[in-house]
């Protein structure tokens, strides 16, 4: 069995949560099923707004989808979250990530 089936039957058991959440997004990034990654990354932030990692890698995961102008507007959400809680590396990489996604939207246009 593997870690998403492992994960899915938590979900399916009533054990949701935003960490549950965060890391089935996590595990569908890596195995490139964006769609079914993002679906569960927005919940993640929907569930805890607070939760700045998850906000990271929902950008991330936009970003990978070609959604750069969404995933700007998550690292803005996620440089937010992480300067209200004092966590200056994390607002410092989505800094980094959401810049290349400026760049890479003005590339398109």
């Amino acid at each position: 069995m593997s870690i998403i089936d492992n994960l899915e039957t938590m979900r399916a058991r009533g054990q949701d949560s935003a960490l549950l959440r965060y890391s089935l997004g996590n595990e569908y990034l890596k195995v490139e099923r964006l769609d079914d990654a993002l679906a569960h990354l927005a919940e993640a932030v929907r569930m805890d707004a607070g939760y700045s990692a998850a906000w990271k890698l929902y950008g991330k995961t936009l970003a990978a989808a070609g959604r750069h102008d969404e995933a700007m507007k998550a690292f803005d959400h996620g440089i937010a979250t992480a300067e209200s809680k004092g966590d200056v590396q994390a607002a410092k990489e989505m800094r980094v990530f959401r810049t290349r996604s400026q760049r890479a939207l003005e590339a398109e246009s």
